[in-house]
């Protein structure tokens, strides 16, 4: 058995130079060899850094250590890029919207399944409706890329429509314009309301800083459905002059 030949009285010299010393390996007598972070000698006894704590050693106890000069610490893995990245953040810049508020409808609308088809027959990561896609020069309405930039596109114009409100432009993608025009807010439907605050709850989330949006906080003070109301969700798609919705509620 090895052992390294130093009296107490050189390690006492090396520590009172480095009060603080770190090391990859100690190696003990029992056959033990632990891995630590750091270790400082008190007395006739090593306080050694490990996972989940420290623990004393006796220096006789010790059969070697092996020294680093520092730690380099584990760098972490590098966090997966969001799904379809790259086409978010051009549509974005294009159409002047918040990649993470197209995000989060991506994620409300299709959980990004490019090929997700609702009971209305509205399509593809943004959920759009034929004549939608058609309205924004959609060629393929599955075609992540052309998905996206209508769907940006369409949520940009409500946006302007709406100054901005929030509220009012989700509830209008989700249940259409003149809806919110036939309520003068966000419409009483369970669906549109349940979306409207999943949408925005996401999206509060993942921001990496203040929106450059108003909080449509009178709208959402307004958003409970009375049980008269919810009737009104299961009646016909009234006719008007505003865009129609990227699909309609359930």
């Amino acid at each position: 058995m090895r052992l390294t030949r130093l009296t107490v009285t050189a390690w006492t010299l090396l520590f009172s130079a480095t009060p603080t010393l770190r090391a990859e390996y100690v190696a003990l007598k029992s056959g033990q060899r632990l891995h630590v972070t750091s270790y400082q000698l008190r007395g006739d006894k090593y306080r050694l850094q490990i996972s989940g704590g420290f623990v004393e050693v006796a220096v006789e106890d010790v059969l070697s250590i092996d020294p680093e000069d520092q730690f380099a610490p584990v760098p972490p893995p590098p966090a997966p890029a969001a799904p379809y990245h790259e086409i978010v953040k051009a549509a974005a810049a294009r159409y002047a919207v918040d990649e993470e508020l197209i995000r989060s409808v991506i994620a409300a609308e299709s959980n990004f399944d490019p090929h997700a088809i609702s009971k209305k027959n509205a399509s593809g990561l943004m959920q759009l409706l034929p004549e939608t896609a058609g309205r924004y020069g959609v060629r393929n309405i599955f075609d992540p890329q052309e998905n996206i930039d209508a769907g940006t596109h369409y949520l940009s114009d409500l946006l302007r429509q709406y100054n901005n409100d929030l509220a009012l432009a989700l509830a209008a993608y989700n249940a259409g314009p003149e809806k919110v025009a036939l309520f003068g807010r966000v419409p009483p439907y369970a669906e549109t309301v349940s979306y409207v605050r999943r949408v925005k709850k996401t999206y509060e989330t993942h921001k990496s800083g203040p929106a450059a949006l108003t909080e449509g906080a009178d709208s959402l003070k307004k958003m409970g459905p009375s049980p008269a109301q919810n009737s009104a969700r299961n009646s016909g798609k009234a006719a008007g002059p505003t865009p129609s919705p990227a699909r309609q509620p359930n």
